[in-house]
């Protein structure tokens, strides 16, 4: 993040404070502060707002107090030094900055746990939204196997039917599972080994092909890419991808899948053709919980919408000390890199 990013509402932040020391203050007043509570204006205050886009930026709680801390400290430094004189009126000059400090944390904070609730509540309403479709179609297929008379190769077709609409529900599980262990703060458990990356991408699209039997997959390997990744891990973040490509790509154009071992770097592109990403949508598509848009209706392809999947992705690769990126314009479609270092 820039500099101008990170200072946000800092300076809206100290002329509000330096307004609130110069008016003003009653007993009761004083009080409802120490107490966390402001006057009703403070719902949209410089501080509530920075505290709203703290936790859509995946702050923690600790960095947003942290940088209150800061805030004050740095403010007393260059303050402190060119006092002259400790006199009663300074003395309570500072007692109002520090109070009007903590006020402003006290709503910082509570838009932070307002928005986290919020997305909490999103994020439930949504997973027992998607867990429905697949479950329909179990329960459906379970019922149309319980008739007699069914033929092998109607039987073929409800298995396959199972079979996709488990693959559906398994991916939501593994990235619900590895979204916990993040908010929680322990990260993605990654266990190194020797992985070729030509058979984890075969595996990954077998997979996606399944659940996704219209796409074609299409996959060019050049230069003999592997290192020593985690291949249970780069297979839940290829499958991501892969099954976000089918998603929004165009239905007659195949998905490209080229892996191609540069010195020091193994770089995976999958492609997809269709509507482009908007330049807003690019800045957050690898937060949870952000999902793309899709206008086409008529389109009937298995679709998940928790939003958790690039994020889960973005994860993995960080955790190989490798990144994502993504590209998307109307000629050249959509491409996801992934970059992962490779051991020479």
């Amino acid at each position: 993040m820039s500099d101008l990013v990170l200072r946000d509402h800092a300076k809206q932040m100290l002329l509000g404070i330096a307004v609130d020391i110069e008016t003003a203050q009653s007993d009761e007043q004083q009080t409802r502060k120490s107490q966390g509570l402001g006057e009703a204006s403070a719902a949209r205050s410089a501080a509530s707002i920075h505290g709203s886009l703290r936790q859509s930026h995946e702050f923690s709680l600790i960095q947003v107090s942290a940088e209150f801390r800061a805030l004050r400290s740095t403010v007393l430094r260059l303050w402190l030094p060119g006092v002259d004189d400790m006199s009663e009126s300074t003395v309570r000059e500072v007692v109002r900055f520090n109070e009007s400090i903590d006020q402003a944390l006290a709503e910082s904070i509570v838009a932070y746990g307002d928005a986290s609730t919020h997305a909490r509540q999103l994020f439930l309403a949504v997973l027992g939204h998607d867990l429905r479709s697949p479950l329909a179609n179990m329960a459906l297929t379970g019922e149309m196997l319980a008739r007699e008379g069914l033929s092998a190769q109607q039987l073929a077709q409800l298995a396959k039917t199972v079979q996709r609409s488990s693959r559906v529900m398994k991916g939501m599980v593994d990235d619900l599972l590895g979204y916990t262990r993040t908010q929680l703060g322990k990260g993605l458990s990654i266990t190194q080994g020797r992985c070729d990356l030509a058979e984890a991408l075969d595996a990954a699209i077998a997979d996606a092909a399944a659940t996704y039997p219209q796409t074609c997959y299409e996959l060019e390997v050049t230069g003999g890419p592997a290192g020593h990744y985690d291949a249970t891990r780069l297979h839940q973040l290829f499958v991501n991808l892969l099954v976000n490509a089918a998603q929004h790509g165009a239905r007659s154009r195949p998905v490209t899948v080229k892996a191609t071992a540069t010195p020091g770097c193994n770089r995976i592109r999958i492609t997809n053709q269709g509507t482009a990403i908007p330049e807003a949508a690019l800045k957050a598509i690898f937060k949870p919980l952000v999902q793309l848009a899709d206008d086409d209706t008529s389109d009937t392809r298995p679709k998940t919408s928790l939003g958790l999947g690039l994020f889960i992705a973005r994860e993995i690769a960080e955790g190989h000390g490798g990144r994502v990126s993504v590209e998307s314009d109307e000629v050249r479609g959509t491409t996801f890199t992934v970059e992962l270092p490779r051991d020479e």
